[in-house]
């Protein structure tokens, strides 16, 4: 929210402020940037706009300044007028962040003097509160695009938006490549209906490709793609980022980054409030944990994460906005726009897997544009020694590797069209001219929209019998309504992308008694259902900060004591491990084949890759390098080809498919975001020499087409992407009235309607959504396709005697993370790491 000094005067600027808010501005020694005032010019004039800033350019400022200006001068509701409707509404991908902006927007309001109210709308707001908003709208209103589906889908939503002016999207960048992105783009497409003339305005700090995100906030036509304006801001302070030079050993694998725990405290205590960043819930509650262990100075820490309860993580949000806190454990749901107090230092553990997101961090620290963000990468491993230092130099060259938009899924789009259903009843062809204006469905043909309205109103012809799925009928009018006045109360129960693994409350109980246990106690936050399952009484675990002991699950409470003297489990949380992006894996294939580049890298690293160059080879930029050997009583096949685990998990299954046929005999594989190691019976190395094992065949694209259908059919993975479409097109409802579905409850009913539409209706639009899913998401099969174009003709294999340098990293993973081919074998369960990693290093 802060603005700084301009390089123009404002009576230069081609739109004067009102003189209150050029008074202000004077009062806090401060002029209006440029771009603050070219903004509002080009949405005065009936334009809208993205603006790309860097961190501290007073983005926010200048979103709200056409709100703010247009506010002051309609002035209050004066005695007699009729109540008006919201008229900005301002969508944050983050709940944490909308409070934050209105925590901020409020000191410039008031000290203005403007006749403004403004109010937060997420999930964690009361049913009171948002059932008052509906009756009397504030004037600005702070929400997210799940909050902003239900607004839509009232009978009252005419009303509502009738004032509505503008709609500013915080973050764009990361609003609009996911599902949650369709949706909101939907919903976006409902404002314009309601309100024409209606003006958007995106802000964002890292944006890959502009143009994208400019046709994504106006509305499409079938024979053109209209842009908003775009205004760019270059400049601002050159972040100042480090690689942690550990004097303690870099570890082979592992992720936690547990061996640099010493060292990042001190860090912590050198500086005045330190933001801790990682990619995964498990590892922000180990981190934390390890922090505390060494805090013999009580210094105070916090942690905050998305599975927590929201009354904890106000307070830490509170706490870090008084500057009372020297560092918080998050993830990231604290990466974005938030401008927390006095943070001079962010601490990425772990590998921040992408150069976009490591930008969007660090600029959490001097949240200036004047002063540089430091930050400092800490490695959990040698492999990711590299991409910290891949990820530092794109980040320097200003490069950005967001991920590319999607067309429209057809699960959000049925969703969508039942909310539609739930505000008033539609017309086919109107509805589809407004869907068809939003960017990611402009290609939506009509036999498709068809067959989307026809899945809710009948679940598809498998499905038609059962009067369950009949969601919305045709009336003899035209228009279509849904079913039945309970149709509306499920909608808004189940409305919503954002799909975690199933939770569980974790309730601490408030006393133990000789008759029980007295459950009474505060709620910590959630955990997942599977987690939970895994525990017996007695057993302890890290939760919130704190060990604790599993006392019992009651309906969908795990309820949990204290027990600070116990050793602990982790919880294994579901969710939240980013892939490798295509930006960074290529990086690190080049900086790999260059040996000039390697003496950026800590001596360890550098020394290690130099031994492998001797005993091995290093691969060039454009080559995978695939490496046989024995160990043990096992041949193992290692392959390099740096593309994440999401591919590589892909990769490895069907490469076991083909090697089982080949009769090599593969027992297994496991797959790191660097590597792929599969093992079995067959000594892979003599079958490549002798010519038995074709490596051109084994890799030739064609896997992509029966092998991966074949595979993909008889996985559970197809099915787990399928219950994800269900629950969000609304065919299965994990949530009822006084009551919620529980995961194994979910699990059964989609497994069952996935069997019966395999066989009755193959061709059903679920199943093509889950297809879309699986390749892009799950199994990332583009990234597969553009690996095996990328390498064709260009393998180098090396028959090996013994285990190289570069294969110990992901030896090590195996017998923690492996997935089995034709038999499972805890192989390597008496090698000690010692004895490999001296074996590897001769």
């Amino acid at each position: 929210m802060t603005a700084h000094p301009a390089l123009i005067e404002p009576e230069t600027a081609p739109f004067a402020l009102p003189e209150p808010f050029l008074r202000w501005f004077a009062a806090k020694g401060w002029q209006p940037r440029p771009h603050q005032l070219d903004l509002l010019d080009r949405v005065e004039g009936g334009a809208s706009a993205l603006l790309i800033a860097p961190t501290g350019a007073g983005k926010t400022l200048a979103g709200f300044l056409p709100a703010l200006v247009d506010l002051a001068r309609r002035g209050k509701v004066k005695p007699g007028e009729p109540q008006r409707g919201v008229h900005t509404l301002y969508i944050s991908p983050l709940k944490a962040l909308a409070v934050d902006i209105q925590r901020n927007l409020e000191t410039p309001v008031a000290e203005i003097g403007l006749p403004v109210t403004l109010e937060t709308r997420t999930g964690d707001t009361s049913q009171v509160k948002r059932q008052r908003q509906k009756l009397k709208p504030p004037d600005i209103l702070l929400t997210t695009p799940e909050q902003l589906a239900l607004l839509i889908a009232a009978k009252d939503a005419e009303r509502f938006f009738a004032d509505l002016t503008y709609v500013i999207f915080d973050e764009l960048h990361s609003l609009v490549a996911s599902k949650r992105g369709h949706l909101l783009a939907l919903g976006l497409a409902r404002l314009r209906t309601l309100q024409p003339d209606l003006r958007t305005i995106g802000l964002s700090a890292t944006v890959s490709d502009p143009d994208e995100l400019c046709e994504w906030l106006v509305a499409q036509r079938p024979d053109a793609r209209p842009k908003a304006d775009l205004i760019t801001v270059d400049g601002g302070a050159k972040p100042i980022i480090t690689i942690l030079d550990s004097e303690e050993r870099v570890p082979w694998r592992g992720h936690t980054s547990t061996y640099a725990i010493p060292e990042i405290y001190e860090t912590i205590k050198a500086h005045r409030t330190t933001l801790l960043f990682v990619n995964t819930r498990n590892h922000a509650e180990r981190l934390f944990q390890e922090l505390w262990r060494v805090n013999e100075e009580t210094l105070p820490i916090a942690l905050h994460h998305g599975s927590l309860d929201v009354n904890q993580r106000r307070k830490v949000e509170a706490a870090m906005a008084a500057n009372r806190l020297r560092a918080v454990v998050a993830t990231s749901t604290l990466d974005l726009g938030i401008d927390w107090g006095d943070v001079d230092l962010v601490i990425h553990v772990g590998a921040p897997k992408g150069a976009s997101r490591l930008a969007q961090r660090i600029g959490r620290a001097n949240h200036r544009m004047d002063e540089p963000s430091r930050a400092i990468l800490v490695p959990a491993n040698r492999f990711e020694v590299m991409e910290c230092k891949a990820a530092l130099d794109a980040n320097y060259l200003g490069a950005q590797d967001s991920p590319p938009l999607r067309a429209g899924a057809l699960d959000v789009l049925a969703q969508h069209v039942l909310g539609m259903a739930v505000a008033a009843p539609f017309r086919a062809e109107a509805l589809y001219e407004e869907i068809t204006s939003a960017a990611p469905y402009r290609d939506l043909d009509w036999e498709t929209f068809e067959q989307v309205v026809d899945f809710v109103a009948t679940g598809g012809y498998a499905l038609r019998v059962y009067e369950q799925y009949a969601k919305i009928r045709k009336t003899s009018d035209g228009t279509w309504r849904i079913a039945n006045g309970r149709i509306a109360q499920q909608y808004r129960l189940n409305a919503g992308t954002i799909l975690e693994a199933p939770m569980l409350d974790v309730r601490m109980v408030s006393r133990k008694s000789r008759s029980g246990l007295s459950r009474g106690g505060p709620v910590l936050g959630k955990l997942e259902e599977s987690f939970v399952e895994s525990l017996e009484p007695g057993d302890t675990f890290f939760f919130a900060g704190q060990v604790l002991r599993f006392e019992t699950l009651f309906e969908n409470t795990c309820f949990v004591s204290k027990a600070p003297d116990a050793d602990a489990k982790i919880p294994s949380y579901a969710g939240g491990k980013f892939p490798l992006t295509t930006f960074l894996a290529a990086e690190v294939r080049a900086m790999l084949a260059d040996p000039a580049r390697w003496g950026a890298l800590p001596d360890q690293v550098s020394d290690w890759l130099a031994i492998q160059q001797k005993k091995s080879v290093i691969p060039k930029a454009d080559e995978l390098l695939i490496e046989t050997f024995p160990n043990g009583k096992r041949f193992f096949m290692v392959i390099y080809p740096f593309e994440g685990r999401i591919a590589h998990q892909t990769l490895g299954m069907l490469l076991t498919r083909r090697l089982e046929r080949a009769r090599a005999r593969p027992l297994g594989f496991v797959a790191t975001d660097y590597a792929i190691s599969i093992w079995g019976l067959g000594d892979m190395g003599a079958m490549i020499d002798n010519r038995l094992l074709s490596l051109d065949a084994l890799f030739d694209e064609d896997m992509l087409g029966d092998d991966l259908e074949g595979w993909m059919s008889d996985s559970w993975l197809l099915k787990r992407s399928f219950r994800q479409c269900a629950v969000i097109s609304g065919l299965i409802e994990k949530r009822h009235p006084g009551q919620e579905k529980t995961g194994r409850q979910v699990t059964v009913s989609s497994d069952l309607i996935y069997d019966v539409l395999r066989v009755h209706e193959p061709d059903h639009l679920l199943l093509k959504a889950t297809w879309a899913d699986a390749a892009t998401g799950l199994l990332d099969v583009k990234r597969v396709s553009d690996l095996l174009a990328r390498i064709k003709h260009h393998i180098v294999h090396r028959d090996l005697d013994q285990v190289s340098p570069l294969a110990v990293p992901i030896m090590l993973e195996i017998g923690r993370e492996s997935v089995a081919g034709e038999a499972r074998d805890d192989l390597l369960a008496e090698a000690a790491e010692a004895e490999l990693i001296e074996r590897a290093l001769g």
